[in-house]
C-alpha cells in the first residue's frame, strides 16, 4: 500500500525575516512498510508544532553556532516537533495504532527511528491530542523546567513573563499564580493582553507595543521591583528588566525572539548591574530536563483534567497552511500555542 506525501520544503537559505516565498511543496510516495530487520517506525503526522527556534535552523550552517551546526538543507523538508500515529513499525517499543510525539518531518508521512529523549510515547489520551504539540509537548516541559528548575521560586516573589501569551509563557504564567507569587505579563496586542489577565490569571499585563518606555512600564507594575523574568524576547525588553531586577533576581533565558531575524542583534547596556545586584542570568534547553518529563505529566495532567490549567491554541488547517503558521510567529500574528493540523485522525 502506499500514499501520496506532501512536504514543506525550504528553499534556499533565509537572511532577515522568514517569508512564506522561503518555502515550497513537493509531494513523493511512501510505502507502508519499513525495512526489515531495522528500528524504524512510520507515522502519519496529525499535528506540528510551529516554534521561535525554527527560525534558527534557516540559516547557512556555521558550526560555531549550535542552532545552524543542525540547519535545515534547502530542497529538504524542514523538521519539529509533530505528533503523530504509528503506521507500520520494526521498533519493539512501538506498534501500529500507538500516539507518540517528538521530532519528525514537516510532511504528512514520516519515517524515523525513535530516540531516547525525542520521542515519547503518549500514554494519556483523555486530553486533547493537540496538546502534545505545545502544553504537555516541548513548550510544556520548557515552562515548567525554566520555572520550577532555573527560576527557584518562592511564594510571594514578583514575576515577569514576555510573551507571555505565547506557548511557554501561558504556562509559565499559571505556575507562578499556583506558586502564590505576584504575576504580570506583556503581549504585543490587547486581545492577548486581555487573555493573559481574563484567561491565565495573571495579575496584570500591558501591551509592550504602546509602551514607549519599557523600564517606566515595568516600574510601574513591579514598583518593588523584579524577583523573576522569564525571559522569551532579548533585546530592549531584556535591558529593562535589567534595571528593575531586585538583587538576587534570577533570570531564566528561555528565548529572545526579537533577535533572530537581526543581522546585527541588538546591545544590552545595562549588564553591569548583575554584578551590584548579585543577579542569576541562565540559558537553558528543555533537552536538560527530558529525564522529568515523566514527573511533569505527574504534576500537570491532573490539573488539565480539573480545569485548574488552561492553554489556547492557535490552529492553521491543512500543511499547506504551515509556512504562512510559521512565519506568522515573527510577526505576532499567533494568539496562543501555534499549530498545524495536518490530520485531524
Amino acid at each position: 500500500m502506499t500514499a501520496t506525501n506532501k512536504q514543506v520544503i525550504l528553499k534556499d537559505y533565509v537572511n532577515g525575516f522568514p517569508k512564506e516565498s522561503n518555502f515550497d511543496f513537493k509531494t513523493n510516495i511512501v510505502e507502508f512498510k519499513v525495512p526489515g530487520g531495522s528500528n524504524s517506525v512510520l507515522v502519519k503526522n496529525l499535528y506540528l508544532s510551529c516554534d521561535p527556534y525554527m527560525r534558527m535552523r534557516m540559516g547557512k550552517p556555521d558550526p560555531s553556532t549550535a542552532a545552524l551546526a543542525q540547519a535545515y538543507a534547502p530542497g529538504q523538508p524542514i523538521f519539529g516537533y509533530g505528533v503523530s500515529r504509528v503506521i507500520e513499525s520494526g521498533h519493539p517499543d512501538y506498534k501500529k495504532g500507538d500516539l507518540l510525539w517528538g521530532i519528525v518531518g514537516w510532511e504528512e508521512y514520516s519515517v524515523i527511528t525513535p530516540m531516547t529523549h525525542m520521542h515519547f510515547k503518549i500514554q494519556h489520551t483523555d486530553v486533547p491530542l493537540s496538546y502534545y504539540a505545545g502544553l504537555l509537548g516541548m513548550p510544556g516541559m520548557t515552562a515548567y523546567a525554566g520555572f520550577y528548575e532555573v527560576c527557584s521560586p518562592k511564594k510571594g516573589e514578583t514575576v515577569y513573563v514576555s510573551a507571555a501569551s505565547g506557548a511557554v509563557g501561558q504556562l509559565v504564567g499559571q505556575l507562578a499564580k499556583m506558586m502564590g507569587c505576584y504575576v504580570v505579563g506583556s503581549a504585543g496586542s490587547k486581545e492577548k493582553v486581555d487573555l493573559l489577565k481574563t484567561k491565565f490569571g495573571f495579575d496584570d499585563a500591558f501591551n509592550y507595543k504602546e509602551e514607549p518606555d519599557l523600564s517606566a512600564a515595568l516600574k510601574r507594575c513591579f514598583p518593588e521591583g523584579i524577583d523573576i523574568y522569564f525571559e522569551n524576547v532579548g533585546g530592549k525588553m531584556l535591558d529593562a528588566v535589567i534595571l528593575n531586577m531586585r538583587p538576587h533576581g534570577r533570570i531564566a533565558a528561555c528565548g529572545m525572539i526579537s533577535q533572530y531575524n537581526l543581522k546585527n542583534p541588538e546591545g544590552i547596556y545595562g549588564l553591569s548591574l548583575i554584578t551590584y545586584k548579585r543577579i542569576r542570568i541562565q540559558g537553558f534547553n528543555c533537552f536538560d530536563y527530558f529525564d522529568k518529563y515523566s514527573e511533569f505529566l505527574e504534576f500537570v495532567v491532573p490539573y488539565i483534567r480539573e480545569g485548574k490549567i488552561t492553554y489556547v491554541e492557535d490552529v492553521a488547517d491543512g500543511i499547506e497552511s504551515a509556512p504562512a503558521a510559521l512565519v506568522g510567529l515573527f510577526h505576532g500574528k499567533n494568539v496562543g500555542k501555534q499549530l498545524v493540523v495536518v490530520s485531524p485522525s
